[in-house]
């Protein structure tokens, strides 16, 4: 048989839903989420997903080549060609890639051969991708690594910050810690954002500080889910000796003092408390969408 006229099987790219991708942001083993625009679009956009890393598409070939095969989750604007021939490249070469359905925008809509049907975009932008403003006077668009920097040990708001900016927002950000007396200097020659400091960009708010830094994040990030702004109050409470505000602050505020009494070093202390936050976002994710699991010891 001429295998020239032999019928070939067409190379259907696997997708995942917005809502798919939304549980899966902000826990330990969420999938690499890469932004997959065209420069100009990418440029003229004001945000990114949740915690993307930015990869040009001419660069899709070369990441896959340098990094470690994963899972990753590529989008483009509308999830078109631009995120099929991203996901073609990576599983070529190792990954387990699939495409966001309907991209950053949700669908195309219109009357072109490539819009997308009313009845898919309708079912996207229900339930949308969680994004985040874009802050490059933060160094966070996605482009590279960003540097935050803050007072030595940390016990719940210099704790729950990184977590938040691992999780949702830069996963390849570098955390300093040094003395009180030391921060402003040193971000400048670390070129890293301060926070949790007073005069810092990003620090206590309120007329009595009672909005913490974890809430200044959520703002300054433009960031909105539904269990961030729950987990938020519990972070807000324990920080702030305002334990009333939800019935888990004191179990944060003694789980922190009692890991900072366990761990001196700062950064082993940050990878102790990861996993605390990893749990308390999923019961919080558990909580507002109404399967929160009560327990007692006949069960």
């Amino acid at each position: 048989m001429d295998t020239a006229m032999t019928p070939t099987t067409p190379i259907t790219t696997p997708f995942a839903a917005p809502a798919e991708l939304t549980a899966l942001l902000g826990h330990a083993q969420a999938p690499l989420v890469l932004d997959v625009r065209r420069e100009a679009k990418f440029t003229e956009s004001p945000r990114i997903v949740c915690g993307a890393v930015r990869c040009t598409p001419e660069e899709v070939e070369a990441f896959a080549r340098s990094h470690s095969p994963r899972e990753v989750l590529v989008y483009c604007v509308y999830g078109h060609n631009v995120s099929a021939d991203a996901v073609a490249q990576l599983n070529a070469a190792g990954w387990r890639a699939r495409a966001l359905a309907g991209g950053i925008e949700g669908g195309k809509p219109g009357s072109d051969d490539d819009a997308d049907s009313p009845a898919d975009i309708a079912a996207w932008r229900a339930q949308p991708v969680p994004t985040v403003a874009k802050r490059p006077d933060w160094g966070v668009t996605g482009e590279q690594a960003s540097r935050w920097i803050t007072r030595a040990r940390p016990k719940i708001d210099r704790i729950a910050c990184p977590w938040l900016i691992r999780r949702f927002i830069d996963p390849r950000v570098e955390f300093f810690y040094v003395p009180t007396d030391q921060v402003f200097a040193e971000a400048q020659r670390l070129n890293a954002v301060p926070y949790d400091i007073p005069g810092a960009p990003v620090s206590h708010t309120g007329p009595h500080g009672e909005l913490c830094s974890f809430d200044a994040l959520l703002k300054g990030f433009d960031l909105h889910m539904p269990a961030l702004d729950a987990l938020a109050r519990i972070v807000r409470g324990a920080d702030t000796d305002q334990l009333a505000l939800a019935p888990a602050c004191a179990g944060l505020l003694a789980v922190s003092l009692g890991m900072s009494a366990l761990h001196a070093d700062d950064h082993t202390m940050l990878q102790a408390m990861m996993p605390v936050y990893d749990a308390l976002y999923a019961w919080c994710q558990q909580s507002v969408a109404g399967q929160a699991e009560s327990h007692s010891w006949r069960l």
